[in-house]
């Protein structure tokens, strides 16, 4: 498996696949073709149904130059090798193609090259599953976040601090921020409003009403194009760090268990990426919330002195209970469904590791196992469920549009 510094990236809403990754392809682009006097860039697939409301056209045209570059949008034809499918063309005067490439967005700002080798990012994991990891570990008495150390390097540490750093300030930030979130919807930020009418409520509502706060907080810093980590993806980015602030909060967790926790969460998260999917456009939304809610499940299990089972189980948990999920996003934003279903996963992590704190780790369908349905799953999913905005709520939101423009 890649690093996880490939998993967590830290960059700006509000779509890793959609915003961050085609603007890096732009980027590598523009970087071999310098001398180019305009550019052509078809989107295709998912890409080119919910771009503009993923910001895809500004990301690419920021980076190539409006005055000079031309976006053709063909949402209904899919290139083989993902549904975030792009071309780029570059052009000379006289229109002739001087250079092309074909590149996929697939998943957590991460491209890939139609033509490119299986060479890639660096592979530094030498176990290819969580139950050949979850062996070791219990062989040789390892932790999940030592085993991430041991492959990594100890510079891995600094690069987590970064990370959660920005996730702290994303969090802060979003807790601060009111007003309505750029876009057609019009929808209003909620988080400082929760996390006000919590602190004057009582102990029964903490646990739920801060928990919602932060993830509301992160994922309207993402909708809003604010600075987020991808963890996995910017639309389920804040899921790992609702759980963490809030058990830092409560619990008086350290710096360094939090580090450990966003390590043992990357493992589950690099396991996923490695051997399923964590594109919505691919799998649906179970590919984005549902491993963010494995990932943070774990490291809760892993802050609260879970063992590697149990941290194990808790990831298990977390993704099979959001088998099918769908990716249907309301007029092609990253808003609604996705800000309050960051929310509901996150209080979902707390109680998964909870419950997997209460057991002894023994259940009877392993993690591997839950995350080759899941790409099964997502793969039978019609494509008008993963991330084209043309069915499901998205469906049902632009139908009563029509019928009642007022009605927001």
């Amino acid at each position: 498996m890649e690093s996880i510094r490939e998993l967590y990236r830290i960059g700006v809403g509000p779509s890793s696949s959609h915003t961050m990754g085609p603007k890096r392809a732009a980027e590598e682009f523009l970087a071999r073709n310098k001398d180019s006097e305009m550019f052509r860039v078809t989107l295709f697939g998912s890409l080119a149904a919910t771009g503009k409301g993923h910001l895809t056209d500004w990301a690419i045209l920021s980076v190539l130059g409006e005055e000079r570059s031309t976006i053709v949008w063909k949402p209904e034809e899919e290139l083989p090798g993902h549904p975030n499918g792009m071309q780029f063309e570059a052009l000379c005067a006289n229109d002739q193609v001087t250079d092309i490439v074909r590149v996929y967005s697939v998943g957590g700002g991460a491209i890939r090259y139609e033509d490119a080798d299986e060479g890639g990012p660096v592979k530094v994991y030498d176990l290819p599953d969580l139950n050949a990891i979850l062996e070791m570990c219990e062989e040789r008495g390892m932790t999940y976040w030592e085993y991430v150390e041991r492959c990594e390097g100890k510079e891995i540490w600094d690069f987590l601090k970064d990370v959660w750093s920005t996730m702290e300030a994303a969090v802060e930030r979003g807790l601060n921020t009111q007003g309505v979130l750029p876009g057609s919807i019009g929808l209003k930020r909620q988080a400082w409003s929760y996390f006000k009418k919590t602190k004057l409520s009582g102990p029964d509502i903490q646990q739920t009403g801060r928990v919602t706060a932060y993830a509301l907080a992160v994922s309207e810093e993402n909708a809003g194009g604010g600075t987020i980590v991808t963890a996995p993806t910017c639309g389920a980015c804040g899921i790992v760090p609702a759980v963490l602030f809030y058990l830092r909060e409560t619990q008086g967790v350290t710096e360094t268990e939090i580090l450990h926790a966003l390590a043992t969460a990357a493992l589950f998260g690099n396991v996923i990426k490695h051997n399923g999917s964590i594109s919505g456009a691919e799998v649906g939304c179970q590919g984005e919330v549902g491993s963010a809610c494995a990932m943070a499940s774990a490291a809760a299990t892993q802050v609260m002195g879970g063992s590697v089972r149990q941290i194990e189980y808790a990831a298990e948990m977390g993704l099979e209970h959001h088998l099918g999920l769908t990716c249907d996003p309301v007029d092609g934003l990253v808003q609604i469904p996705c800000i309050e279903r960051n929310a509901c996963a996150s209080t979902r992590a707390l109680s998964r590791a909870q419950m997997a704190i209460l057991s002894d780790g023994t259940h009877r369908i392993p993690f591997d196992e839950v995350v080759a349905v899941m790409m099964e799953t997502g793969h039978d999913l019609p494509s008008l469920y993963r991330e084209t905005s043309t069915g499901g709520l998205a469906k049902a939101y632009g139908a009563r549009m029509k019928k009642c423009p007022c009605a927001v």
